[in-house]
Protein backbone atom coordinates (compact mmCIF):
# COMPACT_ATOMS: atom_id res chain seq x y z
CA UNK A 1 0.00 0.00 0.00
CA UNK A 2 2.81 2.43 0.88
CA UNK A 3 4.66 1.80 -2.29
CA UNK A 4 0.95 2.33 -4.10
CA UNK A 5 1.51 6.26 -2.37
CA UNK A 6 4.96 6.51 -2.90
CA UNK A 7 4.73 5.86 -6.60
CA UNK A 8 1.56 7.97 -7.10
CA UNK A 9 3.10 11.05 -5.20
CA UNK A 10 5.94 10.53 -7.44
CA UNK A 11 4.29 10.57 -10.98
CA UNK A 12 2.46 13.60 -9.24
CA UNK A 13 6.08 15.58 -8.94
CA UNK A 14 6.80 14.47 -11.77
CA UNK A 15 4.02 15.69 -13.37
CA UNK A 16 4.40 18.84 -11.18
CA UNK A 17 7.76 19.66 -12.37
CA UNK A 18 6.81 19.22 -16.28
CA UNK A 19 4.17 21.67 -15.92
CA UNK A 20 6.29 24.14 -14.19
CA UNK A 21 9.06 23.87 -17.23
CA UNK A 22 6.52 24.14 -19.84
CA UNK A 23 5.14 27.35 -18.34
CA UNK A 24 8.66 29.18 -18.31
CA UNK A 25 9.32 27.86 -21.74
CA UNK A 26 6.38 29.54 -23.00
CA UNK A 27 6.72 32.47 -25.71
CA UNK A 28 7.11 36.08 -25.08
CA UNK A 29 4.29 38.10 -26.57
CA UNK A 30 5.79 39.65 -29.75
CA UNK A 31 6.66 43.53 -29.55
CA UNK A 32 4.22 43.90 -32.63
CA UNK A 33 1.80 42.73 -30.64
CA UNK A 34 2.51 44.29 -26.89
CA UNK A 35 1.17 48.29 -26.66
CA UNK A 36 4.06 49.34 -25.06
CA UNK A 37 6.15 48.13 -28.13
CA UNK A 38 4.45 50.59 -30.62
CA UNK A 39 6.89 53.45 -31.13
CA UNK A 40 5.77 56.61 -29.17
CA UNK A 41 8.27 59.17 -29.50
CA UNK A 42 7.41 62.27 -30.57
CA UNK A 43 7.33 63.27 -34.41
CA UNK A 44 10.49 64.98 -36.21
CA UNK A 45 8.76 66.62 -39.81
CA UNK A 46 13.01 67.32 -40.74
CA UNK A 47 13.28 63.34 -40.36
CA UNK A 48 10.47 62.93 -42.63
CA UNK A 49 11.66 65.17 -45.14
CA UNK A 50 14.93 63.97 -45.35
CA UNK A 51 13.77 60.63 -45.83
CA UNK A 52 12.55 61.88 -49.15
CA UNK A 53 15.89 63.42 -49.87
CA UNK A 54 14.67 66.31 -52.21
CA UNK A 55 13.60 68.72 -50.08
CA UNK A 56 17.06 71.11 -48.83
CA UNK A 57 15.91 74.39 -49.17
CA UNK A 58 12.68 73.80 -47.86
CA UNK A 59 14.37 72.17 -44.56
CA UNK A 60 16.88 75.11 -44.45
CA UNK A 61 13.86 77.64 -44.22
CA UNK A 62 12.20 75.36 -41.63
CA UNK A 63 15.52 75.33 -39.46
CA UNK A 64 16.11 79.51 -40.26
CA UNK A 65 12.73 80.25 -39.17
CA UNK A 66 12.75 77.48 -35.99
CA UNK A 67 9.65 76.44 -37.73
CA UNK A 68 10.52 73.04 -37.31
CA UNK A 69 11.29 73.19 -33.66
CA UNK A 70 7.86 74.47 -33.35
CA UNK A 71 5.95 72.15 -35.44
CA UNK A 72 7.59 69.60 -33.16
CA UNK A 73 7.12 71.10 -29.77
CA UNK A 74 3.44 71.57 -31.58
CA UNK A 75 2.81 68.22 -32.32
CA UNK A 76 4.32 66.66 -28.87
CA UNK A 77 1.98 69.32 -26.42
CA UNK A 78 -1.25 69.68 -27.93
CA UNK A 79 -3.76 66.87 -30.13
CA UNK A 80 -4.66 69.24 -32.91
CA UNK A 81 -2.52 68.31 -35.06
CA UNK A 82 -1.05 70.10 -38.04
CA UNK A 83 -1.00 69.48 -41.84
CA UNK A 84 2.15 70.86 -43.77
CA UNK A 85 2.76 71.28 -47.83
CA UNK A 86 6.07 70.79 -49.00
CA UNK A 87 7.72 71.67 -52.24
CA UNK A 88 10.75 70.21 -53.14
CA UNK A 89 13.86 71.53 -54.45
CA UNK A 90 12.84 71.73 -57.89
CA UNK A 91 9.87 74.01 -56.68
CA UNK A 92 12.30 76.58 -55.36
CA UNK A 93 13.65 76.35 -58.58
CA UNK A 94 11.38 77.83 -60.41
CA UNK A 95 11.55 81.27 -58.43
CA UNK A 96 13.36 83.89 -60.45
CA UNK A 97 16.85 84.51 -58.49
CA UNK A 98 17.89 86.06 -55.58
CA UNK A 99 13.69 85.52 -54.47
CA UNK A 100 14.31 84.11 -51.28
CA UNK A 101 17.36 86.39 -50.01
CA UNK A 102 15.08 89.06 -51.10
CA UNK A 103 12.95 88.06 -48.22
CA UNK A 104 13.68 89.42 -44.60
CA UNK A 105 14.26 87.27 -41.33
CA UNK A 106 10.68 88.02 -40.50
CA UNK A 107 8.87 87.60 -44.63
CA UNK A 108 10.79 84.26 -44.50
CA UNK A 109 9.06 82.98 -41.46
CA UNK A 110 5.52 84.36 -42.80
CA UNK A 111 6.34 82.51 -46.42
CA UNK A 112 7.27 78.67 -43.93
CA UNK A 113 4.23 79.52 -41.77
CA UNK A 114 1.96 79.88 -45.17
CA UNK A 115 2.83 76.21 -45.86
CA UNK A 116 1.54 74.99 -42.36
CA UNK A 117 -2.24 74.45 -41.55
CA UNK A 118 -3.22 74.55 -37.82
CA UNK A 119 -5.35 71.43 -37.68
CA UNK A 120 -4.56 67.78 -39.55
CA UNK A 121 -6.42 67.71 -42.90
CA UNK A 122 -6.56 64.23 -44.89
CA UNK A 123 -6.82 64.26 -48.48
CA UNK A 124 -10.57 64.12 -48.44
CA UNK A 125 -10.61 66.81 -45.90
CA UNK A 126 -9.19 69.01 -48.31
CA UNK A 127 -11.39 67.99 -51.01
CA UNK A 128 -14.28 69.19 -48.60
CA UNK A 129 -12.64 72.13 -47.41
CA UNK A 130 -14.15 75.55 -46.68
CA UNK A 131 -12.35 78.53 -48.24
CA UNK A 132 -10.42 80.27 -47.42
CA UNK A 133 -8.09 77.97 -45.74
CA UNK A 134 -6.80 79.44 -42.46
CA UNK A 135 -2.81 78.52 -42.42
CA UNK A 136 -0.32 79.69 -39.36
CA UNK A 137 1.13 82.80 -41.57
CA UNK A 138 -2.09 84.75 -40.45
CA UNK A 139 -5.68 85.64 -41.26
CA UNK A 140 -6.97 84.32 -44.54
CA UNK A 141 -10.19 86.27 -44.62
CA UNK A 142 -7.66 89.51 -45.26
CA UNK A 143 -6.51 88.23 -48.65
CA UNK A 144 -3.27 88.32 -47.77
CA UNK A 145 -2.37 84.98 -46.60
CA UNK A 146 -5.58 83.51 -48.71
CA UNK A 147 -5.02 80.01 -49.33
CA UNK A 148 -7.84 78.26 -51.18
CA UNK A 149 -7.94 74.67 -52.04
CA UNK A 150 -9.59 72.93 -55.22
CA UNK A 151 -10.20 69.16 -56.14
CA UNK A 152 -11.34 67.23 -58.68
CA UNK A 153 -11.79 63.24 -59.42
CA UNK A 154 -8.09 63.02 -59.51
CA UNK A 155 -6.14 65.72 -57.89
CA UNK A 156 -6.11 68.07 -55.04
CA UNK A 157 -4.84 71.93 -55.89
CA UNK A 158 -4.14 74.87 -54.03
CA UNK A 159 -4.73 78.51 -55.24
CA UNK A 160 -2.77 81.94 -53.64
CA UNK A 161 -3.67 84.41 -55.55
CA UNK A 162 0.23 84.71 -57.17
CA UNK A 163 0.84 80.60 -57.94
CA UNK A 164 -0.98 77.71 -58.45
CA UNK A 165 -0.32 74.52 -57.29
CA UNK A 166 -1.29 71.15 -56.95
CA UNK A 167 -0.86 68.21 -54.57
CA UNK A 168 1.50 65.58 -55.79
CA UNK A 169 2.15 62.34 -53.27
CA UNK A 170 1.68 62.18 -49.70
CA UNK A 171 5.07 61.73 -47.46
CA UNK A 172 3.61 61.34 -44.09
CA UNK A 173 -0.48 60.76 -42.81
CA UNK A 174 -0.62 59.77 -39.00
CA UNK A 175 -4.30 59.72 -38.50
CA UNK A 176 -5.05 63.26 -36.40
CA UNK A 177 -1.64 64.24 -36.06
CA UNK A 178 0.37 65.21 -38.63
CA UNK A 179 -0.14 64.72 -42.74
CA UNK A 180 2.51 66.04 -44.98
CA UNK A 181 1.95 66.55 -48.25
CA UNK A 182 4.66 67.24 -51.34
CA UNK A 183 3.58 70.04 -53.88
CA UNK A 184 4.76 70.97 -57.08
CA UNK A 185 5.30 74.76 -56.47
CA UNK A 186 6.44 77.18 -53.50
CA UNK A 187 3.11 78.14 -52.05
CA UNK A 188 3.23 82.02 -52.74
CA UNK A 189 1.44 84.81 -50.44
CA UNK A 190 0.03 87.57 -51.83
CA UNK A 191 1.14 90.08 -49.08
CA UNK A 192 4.88 89.38 -49.95
CA UNK A 193 4.61 88.78 -53.65
CA UNK A 194 1.95 91.45 -55.66
CA UNK A 195 3.07 89.77 -58.92
CA UNK A 196 4.24 85.96 -59.61
CA UNK A 197 8.29 85.35 -58.87
CA UNK A 198 8.37 82.65 -61.35
CA UNK A 199 10.60 82.16 -64.07
CA UNK A 200 8.67 82.65 -67.33
CA UNK A 201 9.33 79.49 -69.50
CA UNK A 202 12.69 80.14 -72.41
CA UNK A 203 10.93 81.52 -75.45
CA UNK A 204 11.18 79.58 -78.35
CA UNK A 205 13.21 81.48 -81.22
CA UNK A 206 11.31 82.44 -84.28
CA UNK A 207 11.58 80.28 -87.40
CA UNK A 208 13.38 82.81 -90.26
CA UNK A 209 11.79 81.91 -93.54
CA UNK A 210 12.80 85.34 -95.21
CA UNK A 211 9.19 86.70 -95.32
CA UNK A 212 9.73 88.99 -92.28
CA UNK A 213 13.53 90.26 -93.51
CA UNK A 214 14.00 93.30 -93.68
CA UNK A 215 15.91 95.90 -96.17
CA UNK A 216 19.01 96.74 -94.68
CA UNK A 217 19.69 100.55 -93.67
CA UNK A 218 21.37 102.72 -96.26
CA UNK A 219 25.11 103.24 -94.53
CA UNK A 220 25.23 106.55 -96.88
CA UNK A 221 28.71 105.10 -98.47
CA UNK A 222 28.22 104.48 -102.78
CA UNK A 223 29.40 101.49 -104.09
CA UNK A 224 32.21 101.93 -106.27
CA UNK A 225 30.92 99.28 -108.43
CA UNK A 226 27.73 101.12 -108.84
CA UNK A 227 29.53 104.32 -110.29
CA UNK A 228 31.49 102.45 -112.88
CA UNK A 229 28.05 100.63 -114.35
CA UNK A 230 26.16 104.44 -114.46
CA UNK A 231 29.24 105.83 -115.82
CA UNK A 232 28.99 102.76 -118.59
CA UNK A 233 25.43 103.54 -119.15
CA UNK A 234 25.44 107.19 -119.36
CA UNK A 235 28.37 106.87 -122.19
CA UNK A 236 26.48 104.49 -124.04
CA UNK A 237 23.37 107.16 -124.05
CA UNK A 238 25.54 109.51 -125.31
CA UNK A 239 27.22 107.80 -128.19
CA UNK A 240 23.76 106.61 -129.22
CA UNK A 241 22.41 110.05 -129.29
CA UNK A 242 25.69 111.42 -131.41
CA UNK A 243 25.41 108.33 -134.04
CA UNK A 244 21.45 110.10 -134.66
CA UNK A 245 22.58 113.78 -134.55
CA UNK A 246 25.34 112.42 -137.77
Amino acid sequence: MKQVIHFSFLIFFIFFICCTATSAQAPAESPAESPAAVPSGPIKIIAILKKSGHFTTFIRLLKNTDMAEQVNGQLKKTNIGRTIFAPPDSGFSDLKLGTLNSLSGSEQLQLVQFHVIPAYLSVLQLQTATNPVHTVAGDSNEGDFQLNVTSSSTQVNITTGVVNATITDTLFNENGRLAVYQVDHVLLPLKLFGTSPLTPPPSKPEKDDGLNATAPASSGVVDPNCQVTAAISVGVAVAALFSLWL
